[in-house]
């Protein structure tokens, strides 16, 4: 199945990150010359991906967001960008739901964080699983020691989502499987998102409506993505995915 259009959702701020996002949200941020959300559409529109429709869901300092998308669009043929703001920042559920609006009429499409990185190989890949596998939901998962700064994801010998645990305890967890941030479903997410009711952290939080999903025995598949991953969340983090993006020097 065709898939052309991509959520990015770029509400947050980024509070680990502290005064380095008091004037600029976290997609904004500089890595090796271009803001962070710039390297997720670019991989995503390139090629062995080919998207060609991003709607971005805007909340802290939108109109920073804005005028990238408007000159992204502008330097890049063939590239639509819509941007819509989140009414209240209340989770990436809320964000999502803000999205449906613009997504009628599309049977399936990816979405995801719009500022997290990995290695760029990884996207391609995905969407080339989000194309031809049969999923009511797709999500990329990466191996980590310990996944507690995320959603821990249980798996089973054949990669079916069997559950997933938001946030556990640090050391808790009884998997490697990190949720990556990068998704591929189609119009029945809706209907989980908008019964999510707030979690412990006062949030609508999508993870909640995907543990409904494989609750209600939807078919929840994951695809392991490899190499470079980073949520880029704190101050060491941000100078490490700077330098991992860095233009190699050519070789004389």
């Amino acid at each position: 199945m065709e898939i052309t259009t991509a959520v990015l959702l770029a509400a947050g701020r980024g509070k680990r990150l502290g005064d380095l996002t008091a004037d600029t949200p976290k997609p904004m941020l500089d890595i090796a010359g271009a803001p962070l959300i710039s390297h997720i559409a670019d991989v995503l529109a390139g090629t062995g991906a080919g998207l060609t429709h991003f709607i971005v869901v805007t909340g802290y300092l939108s109109e920073q967001i804005e005028r990238w998308a408007k000159t992204y669009q502008a330097e890049n043929s063939g590239i639509e960008i819509t941007t819509v703001r989140q009414p209240e920042l209340n989770g990436t559920g809320g964000a999502m739901l803000a999205a449906r609006a613009h997504l009628a009429g599309h049977p399936r499409f990816i979405f995801g964080w719009g500022d997290i990185l990995m290695d760029r190989a990884n996207y391609p890949r995905f969407i080339h699983h989000a194309r031809i596998d049969e999923y009511d939901l797709m999500l990329a998962v990466n191996r980590v020691r310990d996944p507690f700064r995320g959603a821990a994801v249980y798996v089973d010998a054949h990669m079916m989502v069997e559950r997933l645990d938001e946030k556990p305890a640090p050391g808790t967890a009884k998997t490697e499987w990190n949720n990556v941030g990068l998704f591929a479903t189609g119009q029945t997410i809706f209907d989980y998102l908008a019964r999510l009711t707030p979690s412990a952290r006062g949030e609508l939080e999508i993870p909640g409506a995907i543990a409904q999903m494989i609750a209600d025995g939807r078919v929840v598949r994951a695809v392991d993505m490899r190499g470079f991953w980073s949520d880029v969340g704190t101050r060491s983090e941000l100078e490490a995915a700077r330098a991992w993006f860095k233009p190699k020097r050519k070789q004389r």
